[in-house]
């Protein structure tokens, strides 16, 4: 697969896992692509953390507001009866609980749901944002990537970048698969039909768990 079909099939996987009414937070790049697979019927209400509640999709060409850009500085829009807020207000949201999923990317994950998703500041990553208080505050955490980066594992049996936080991921999906981070590890509940379950686990660092139900990707 190239990189337009990845991102395809993760994207349209992972708009699956919300729900009519939630409050959902996206991470840059691959997360902003969800909403346009949304099921059927199925409405959420976006926050971007810098202060905006309802945010829209992107503008079109040359209708662009110098006032309306998300978190990662691109151009977006707001719905009618959006709330802009100070960054601060945006905050205590994510914080007291009030986000009710969270979709971001990783860097590195582990079996233990702890994430990298940073390095030092400086260096090619910048820093890690609002993901700090995004993967404690929201309800639910899941983060959409690569299975692999440069051939390399992402998901890990210990992390070895900086932790944003630690135990706080509870489902990865990628285009090999979706996995739940449990208390024995990290289950295996779908699979793509492209990869075999050795395809997958030797993409992985982390021991897998295969249960006997596992499904076909949707």
């Amino acid at each position: 697969m190239d990189k337009n079909q990845i991102r395809e099939v993760i994207a349209k996987r992972a708009a699956l896992e919300l729900h009519d009414g939630d409050v959902v937070n996206l991470g840059i790049g691959l997360p902003t692509a969800i909403p346009a697979y949304l099921p059927k019927g199925v409405n959420v209400t976006l926050q971007s953390e810098n202060g905006l509640v309802g945010m829209g999709p992107a503008p079109e060409e040359g209708k662009e507001d110098l006032d309306y850009v998300n978190a990662g500085g691109g151009y977006i829009t707001a719905l009618p009866g959006a709330y802009a807020c100070s960054s601060v207000d945006s905050f205590l949201i994510i914080r007291g609980g009030h986000v009710d999923a969270t979709i971001l990317g990783a860097m590195q994950v582990d079996e233990k749901g702890n994430l990298a998703n940073w390095m030092i500041p400086g260096k090619k990553t910048p820093g890690m944002g609002g993901a700090m208080d995004l993967i404690v505050g929201a309800k639910r955490v899941i983060l959409t990537m690569e299975h692999t980066a440069k051939g390399n594992p992402k998901i890990l049996k210990e992390c070895t970048l900086p932790l944003t936080a630690a135990g706080q991921v509870n489902m990865i999906i990628t285009e090999m698969g979706v996995m739940d981070i449990t208390p024995e590890g990290i289950v295996l509940r779908e699979i793509n039909p492209e990869f075999t379950v050795e395809d997958v686990q030797a993409a992985t660092d982390a021991k897998l768990i295969i249960p006997k139900d596992l499904k076909s990707m949707c």
